[in-house]
Parts: C-alpha cells; structure tokens; sequence
C-alpha cells in the first residue's frame, strides 16, 4: 500500500477549489495519506490568507489524513540542501513512514523530484496521479 506524505502546498490546491485535480488522492483506494501538523497549519494560514471561505474544507481534508506527529532526526546526505523550512517535511515524511513524498515545490524540491531519499520516492501529485492511472 502507498502511504502518501502531503506537502502544504497539496494540501493547500486541494482545499483551495472544488474542482482541484488533487482532491483525486482522497478517492484513491489502497492508499494511506498523511502529514503532519506543521504542514496541516502551513496550509490553514495560507488559505486563511487568500480563501479563508474554503478552510472548512480543508479541516475537512485534513481530517482524512493519518497526522505524523515524530520526525526522524538523522537528516539524509540527499536532504542536505533542502532549506530549514522544507526540511522537516522531508523528516515527518520518513519518519511517518511514507512511501512517496509530495509536493508541487520546484523550487526547493525539484532537485530530488523522481528520486528516492531513504525509502520515500519525491514526486509531483500530477506525475504521482498520472503513474497510478
């Protein structure tokens, strides 16, 4: 079974309009989602910034999600240049033990996009959808 790991910015799409094509991972059978609270609130005050009407909506996503509440600390050579902020991510996703990590941050972590950092493969949702259809 896929375990999914969800970048804020996932979960921000998700919640941001009815008609996102990443609400798709909540219909997914066979898959587990997760995340943890920092990203659950990095998500909530981006959309309370921007569509502070869809936040019931995405209290109501999160609630789907199994919530990472540890995080690894030995940090991976190939998480090295991810910025202090991104790099917990990465952690909780690991230490939640995800098998996919993600995220549409290209910025940060577009670098690492395809690869496998410990056991967790780095990918876009869109490519993660589109290798599950």
């Amino acid at each position: 079974m896929d375990r999914l790991f969800l970048d804020a910015c996932v979960l921000f799409s998700a919640a941001y309009t009815t008609t996102s094509p990443l609400r798709k991972l909540w219909k997914i059978g066979g898959v587990a989602l997760l995340a943890s609270e920092l990203v659950i609130e990095e998500a909530r005050r981006n959309l309370a910034a921007l569509r502070p009407d869809r936040l019931d909506d995405l209290r109501r996503l999160a609630g789907k999600l199994e919530r990472v509440t540890a995080i690894v600390t030995t940090v991976p050579p190939e998480a090295k240049r991810l910025p202090d902020k991104d790099l917990p991510v990465l952690l909780a996703a690991l230490a939640g033990g995800a098998t996919h990590l993600l995220t549409v941050d290209k910025k940060h972590f577009g670098a690492l996009f395809g690869k496998t950092v410990g056991p967790v493969v780095i990918l876009p949702p869109g490519e993660y959808l589109r290798r599950r259809a």
